[in-house]
């Protein structure tokens, strides 16, 4: 098919789905318009309540109390069945939440974790949202649990990140890539304290102000939202009502702080480190030991921006990669980890997440085979200048012989938000290859410009363009990206539309695949039946397309499902697809099978499931059979998880793949084991062990964790790799690894 032919092709398609899209949001109609916006005031206090998690002593009284939370689940719209109140105070240095989450049956309490960032929609749980600028977009997190967790993270752009991707939003760890603005990888400092008694539970929490950024005028207004989980009834409550949807990070649907006079804290924070490692290499029968340190420096240029300074950057603490078994020909997605390159990652964000990231930091001081590669150190500016969000990172990473040539990197990004949802950004990202070892025009750079449109409360227009320069290649060198989606409480439909030069390369970035158009599309329904023990339905059919740019069909997948929601938390799911995979070339899918040339058209069943998540024993699987390329394949997927109270937290997963083709037949297997057991909320011992007979190998990280403030501490860390005797016979490589950092507060 020639080019003008796949666009008359796409362009009617595009008509045809238009239509769809507007069937659909004429069925899910319109809806009841939001409430007035909620006003919370703080009162100034000279003497700083005690944080013990009471809520009980003297500065306490002068705080207005704040409570009538509205449900988002499970009667949205309907007042919160438990009773919450909250008190704000602040000072010159702080500011202070006191909340008290009333419990007509405070034995019946579901506490899941006590490690710091541990997930909190699995537990009764309380977090707070700052939009501190007002910009309706952004924000701070701060969060715990009755075991009186540490839980901070930023939001970006409402969770959504960057443009071009949907954009959900998430309480998870991960940054997950450029559709995803929440950041739970930010570690700051602050206070918290948790008390138990026959009213409920309590926290108090005291938030520095230098850790937060915010502008100079005064009286300050700030967006503001609290969000409590009563779990055993899977009740959500805000104090300014969210749609339930959406989740906290709707900051739109926020209230307002008002009475903030705020004077200007100054900000300058240094965190060095120290280091001892041994390294066994077993293939090459050789030993290192090493002794490192650096340091890392936080200061803060007005209350709006900071300058972040790091030498010698070091990550030893950080949790290995969860290992992936890739049955596609395309680029695995593995996410960011280290802290340093997630805090203010949603200014360098732009692109569709895990398909086309223009910046993605995993390939500073990370191999392309996932080696190490050493950062000499560098620099990052960040935050608000006038109306703008700014944001420059430079970074030097130094040569690691037969593995990397010395680069600089550079990415610098600007952002203009407006009212209503809307925003448009532009970044640029350069790489260039230093030193002595560095060969000439050894550079790439990358060009984005995106935006978003919000119109109402409903529709969202979202897109991107950029463009790469790499030394030798000429045209093709575009990435384009354009989706617009309706949402209302009933449901949601979308149309997307890309496409990638064969030539668009982005080094410092992330690209599943190239040379291609897609269409993207879909109708989400959101149904809630007047049945007792069923929470919500979810039926669905989404479709995406694939073509290279001259027309022929790489991928389609045409996806049926209806999510079936469990008042008891359970939930099923029984997909049907029909997946078409389109080859030009012969594809080794394993080791001597190679798949011949063709268009695969197969259907396949792809069922999951789970158990009550929050319970103490919880089971989830998923079965995937069906058609796959020149035959079939079965999938069967197991995770088992157990908890003792919050102290010791285990998760078991075994990921089975038997494939058997026309070309030969292959089976793979993938077991990963997790525990952890928890001391305290500041102290505990964590296991990663890992099976993978594809790459031949067993691994285990093991972590000690020590922390006293913003994720800082004492680590000691074990690593192991062991060959299963395929083709890897025995230790592979291990290491040992004490760490210990400190976070010097030197104006306070």
């Amino acid at each position: 098919m020639c080019k003008t032919a796949l666009k008359r092709k796409l362009q009617a398609t595009l008509l045809i789905l238009t239509f769809v899209a507007c069937q659909g949001a004429l069925a899910l109609g319109s809806e009841t318009p939001a409430a007035t916006t909620r006003v919370a005031k703080a009162a100034k206090t000279e003497e700083a309540p005690v944080i013990n998690g009471r809520v009980d002593d003297d500065p306490w009284q002068k705080a207005t109390v704040i409570t009538d939370f509205v449900q988002a689940e499970r009667y949205e719209g309907q007042p919160a069945t438990e009773k919450t109140e909250v008190r704000i105070l602040y000072d010159d240095r702080n500011i202070y939440i006191g909340v008290i989450c009333f419990d007509s049956e405070p034995n019946k309490i579901i506490v899941t974790d006590a490690r710091r960032d541990s997930n909190l929609d699995d537990t009764d749980s309380f977090r707070i949202i700052f939009d501190t600028y007002h910009d309706k977009q952004n924000g701070f997190v701060f969060g715990t649990n009755p075991a009186g967790i540490e839980y901070d993270a930023q939001v970006t752009n409402e969770g959504q990140g960057g443009g071009g991707g949907p954009g959900r939003g998430s309480g998870r760890r991960s940054q997950g890539g450029a559709g995803a603005g929440f950041n739970l990888n930010w570690d700051t400092s602050f206070t918290v304290a948790t008390a138990r008694g026959d009213y409920g539970w309590s926290a108090e929490f005291a938030i520095p102000l230098r850790t937060l950024r915010y502008g100079s005028d005064n009286p300050q207004t700030w967006g503001l939202n609290f969000q409590r989980n009563v779990r055993r009834k899977r009740e959500i409550v805000y104090w300014s009502p969210v749609s339930r949807i959406f989740n906290l990070n709707r900051v739109s649907s926020a209230g307002i702080l008002e009475g903030l006079e705020l004077s200007t804290p100054r900000n300058f924070k240094v965190t060095p480190y120290a280091l001892g490692a041994g390294d066994r290499d077993y293939a090459n029968a050789s030993t290192n030991r090493d002794a490192e340190w650096g340091v890392d420096t936080k200061l803060g240029i007005t209350p709006a921006m900071n300058l972040d300074l790091t030498y010698n950057t070091d990550f030893a603490q950080v949790e290995v990669d969860a290992q992936q078994v890739n049955l596609t020909r395309f680029n695995l997605f593995f996410p960011e980890k280290r802290p340093f390159f997630l805090e203010n990652a949603g200014h360098f964000t732009m692109g569709q997440s895990q398909a086309v990231e223009l910046f993605f930091s995993r390939r500073i001081g990370i191999s392309d085979a996932g080696e190490i590669v050493p950062i000499l150190g560098g620099a990052r500016l960040s935050g608000k200048l006038r109306d703008f969000d700014v944001g420059v990172m430079n970074m030097q990473t130094q040569d690691k012989a037969g593995v990397a040539v010395a680069n600089n990197y550079t990415v610098a990004s600007v952002i203009r938000e407006f009212p209503n949802r809307s925003r448009i950004g532009a970044l640029f990202v350069n790489r260039v290859a230093t030193g002595d070892l560095a060969g000439e025009n050894d550079w790439n750079r990358t060009f984005g410009l995106d935006g978003k449109l919000g119109i109402g409360e409903a529709f969202t227009l979202t897109g991107f363009a950029a463009r790469t320069q790499t030394p030798g290649l000429e045209g093709g060198e575009h990435a384009l990206n354009a989706r617009a989606e309706y949402q209302r409480t009933r449901g949601r439909v979308w149309m997307g539309v890309a496409e990638v030069g064969e030539n668009f390369n982005p080094e410092v970035g992330f690209l599943r695949r190239d040379d291609y158009r897609s269409i993207n599309t879909g109708v989400f329904m959101n149904l809630r039946p007047d049945i007792e023990w069923l929470r919500e339905l979810r039926p669905h059919v989404t479709y995406r397309g694939f073509w290279d740019l001259d027309g022929f069909k790489e991928t389609e997948d045409l996806h049926f499902d209806t999510h079936i929601d469990f008042e008891n938390g359970a939930y099923f799911s029984p997909a049907v697809n029909r997946p078409v995979e389109g080859l030009k070339e012969p594809f080794e899918i394993a080791d001597g099978i190679i798949v011949q040339p063709g268009t695969y058209q197969n259907w396949e069943m792809a069922w999951r499931w789970n158990t009550n998540q929050a319970a103490p024993v919880s089971y989830s699987g998923g079965l995937q059979n069906g058609g796959f390329l020149s035959g079939s394949k079965t999938t069967v997927n197991t995770t088992i998880n157990y908890r003792y109270k919050s102290k010791i937290i285990t998760s078991a997963t075994w990921s089975y793949n038997d494939v058997d083709l026309i070309e030969g037949s292959f089976i793979t297997n993938l077991g990963q084991f997790r525990i952890s057991y928890n001391f305290s909320s500041f102290i505990y011992l964590q296991a990663f062990v890992q099976y993978n007979d594809n790459l031949d190998l067993w691994t285990s990280n093991v972590r000690f964790s020590w922390l006293n403030t913003a994720g800082t501490g004492l680590f000691i860390v074990y690593n192991n790799a062991s060959g299963l005797g395929n083709e890897r016979f025995g230790p592979q490589n291990r290491s040992f690894i004490v760490k210990y950092n400190y976070q010097f507060d030197l104006l306070h």
